[in-house]
Order: structure tokens, then C-alpha cells, then sequence
């Protein structure tokens, strides 16, 4: 499967092995004087290593790739002890994969390791340093927002309804744990600028990723990422949202195309706008 994993820059790297104190998942080791990545299994895709590389020889891409592995990491990493174990599940927990958190939890439990998990059941939010480039770039670290219901009937009251960060498709994992079991709405980057209802029509309840078929130009990608959110994460449903002029049919498209390739089938709706933001159709496709 395709999904975001590290690149090492081997003419860059200068074997200090910062990166290698700073995955906690152990899917980094030093050999023969540079940083090495030792499995796909333990890359959890998150970028923790990146902010450690002082010669900016590590970046995120995206590739085939084995799947991560929780209880792969785990057995690793367990006999390290009980610091290494809380780093690794509260970079989890702080990236709100909650599903990969939740099995580390229970591993732990089944095990019955001798690690205190009291710090890492907290519900608070975690609160994150602007200047913390730890995770790579700090605008693509992967958020999950929980909603609260209003009132409100004003428009400049209205509440986003925005579910989680980066929306951006190329930014996206199909494995975060916000795909799992979602209804995904895909919808062409310029809609929301036309259509001032956008948040409260289109957008409530539904996991967002947006996208230009016309401007992007990693559509394969595209097509390997929607097909993983169908056959990995086990979307429900699938809505597309274009504008009404001819580029923007691409993105439906795309979606077809990984509808097509998948092994799960899901409905797939599309909803066509116009310029000035009034639905003109939506049909199931």
C-alpha cells in the first residue's frame, strides 16, 4: 500500500544519530555510519525524527509501504522500558491517532507491563508549542477537533464544522485514525469560497479532504489515497463536491477511478455547485 513514510538523505546524513533517539518506535537504527530505516512496519509516518535531524537530511513522502504495525512497535519496544514506552504513546496520542494509542494501551494491559499509564489517560487536549518543530512542518501536524452543538442560527455566529487538520489531499494519511469508519467529503478547493452555507450543508458530520484536479498534478497519488480510506479505513460513504465548471468533473473522476480499484464498495455521491454557490445537482453516482 502507498502511505506517508520517512526519506533519508544519505549524502546529508551525518550518522549523529539524533533521529534515532527520537523515533521511539524503533524503526531507525545507525549503520555503517548513517541513519537507516530498518522496517516500514515501525515508521508510524508522523515524522518525530524530522525536527531531530540538525542537516535537514530526513523528509516525509509518500511510497509503497508496509502497514504500520502497533503490536509490532510494541514488542519492540516494550523490553526498553517505561520511558520509551510513554514517549512513543504520547506521540500518538498527540497526533490523535487514538486507534493505534488505544492498542498500545491494551497491550500494555495484556501484558501486564509494569508502566504507568495514569499520564497518558488525561482527556485534556494536548497544547502545542508553535515554535515545536519536533513533527516536521507544524501547519501539515495531523489535528482532530471534537465539535460541541449550537444554537446559533446567525451566519456570523455559525461554528466551523470542521473535524480534523490537514484537509489539504496531498497532506493527508488515509490511515489517520479520523478516516476510520467516516463519511468523507471530497470536495474541490475553490467550493467553499463560493458557497457561504458550506460548513452547515455540506460539511457537518463528515471527515474533509480537498483538492484541484485541474492544479494538482500527483493524481495517481490521489487515486492510491482514496482507495486506502476505502479498502483500509473503511469509509461509509463517499462525497464528492465539485464547482460547476468542466476541470472540476476531474475530481469525481478520481473517485471513480479508486471506487473501481477498490475491494470494499461504498456509495458515492456527487453534488455540483455553481459560481455563485447554489447546488444545481446531487445524485448518488
Amino acid at each position: 500500500m502507498k502511505r506517508t513514510i520517512i526519506k533519508i538523505d544519505e549524502d546529508k546524513c551525518t550518522g549523529c544519530g539524533n533521529c534515532v533517539t527520537g523515533c521511539h518506535e524503533g524503526a531507525l537504527q545507525i549503520i555503517d555510519g548513517k541513519a537507516r530505516m530498518i522496517s516500514d512496519l515501525f515508521c508510524d509516518g508522523l515524522g518525530a525524527c524530522i525536527g531531530e535531524c540538525p542537516v535537514d537530511a530526513i523528509e516525509l513522502i509518500e511510497r509503497e509501504a508496509e502497514p504500520y504495525d502497533e503490536i509490532k512497535v510494541m514488542d519492540l519496544i516494550s523490553p526498553k522500558g517505561e520511558n520509551t514506552v510513554i514517549a512513543h504513546l504520547k506521540h500518538l496520542k498527540d497526533h490523535n491517532e487514538i486507534e493505534l494509542f488505544n492498542q498500545g494501551i491494551n497491550y500494555i494491559k495484556q501484558h501486564n507491563l509494569p508502566i504507568n499509564i495514569s499520564s497518558l489517560m488525561e482527556t485534556k487536549t494536548p497544547q502545542h508549542d508553535p515554535k515545536d518543530h519536533q513533527c516536521g512542518c507544524p501547519g501539515s501536524a495531523a489535528k482532530e477537533f471534537k465539535k460541541t452543538e449550537s444554537t446559533s442560527t446567525s451566519a456570523v455566529d455559525a461554528p466551523s464544522e470542521l473535524q480534523q487538520w490537514p484537509v489539504q489531499l496531498h497532506l493527508l494519511s488515509p490511515m489517520a485514525g479520523y478516516f476510520k469508519s467516516a463519511d468523507v467529503l471530497l470536495a474541490a478547493d475553490c467550493l467553499a469560497f463560493s458557497m457561504g452555507n458550506f460548513h452547515s450543508k455540506l460539511l457537518k458530520g463528515k471527515t474533509l479532504a480537498i483538492a484541484c484536479p485541474k492544479l494538482d498534478s500527483n493524481q495517481e497519488s490521489y487515486i492510491e489515497k482514496l482507495k486506502a480510506m476505502i479498502d483500509d479505513s473503511k469509509i461509509n460513504t463517499l462525497t464528492v463536491a465539485i464547482m460547476e465548471v468542466p476541470c472540476c468533473g476531474g475530481l469525481t473522476r478520481l473517485a471513480k477511478l479508486a471506487a473501481a480499484q477498490a475491494t470494499r464498495k461504498i456509495p458515492i455521491k456527487e453534488i455540483v455547485v455553481s459560481l455563485q454557490g447554489e447546488v444545481l445537482r446531487e445524485e448518488w453516482i
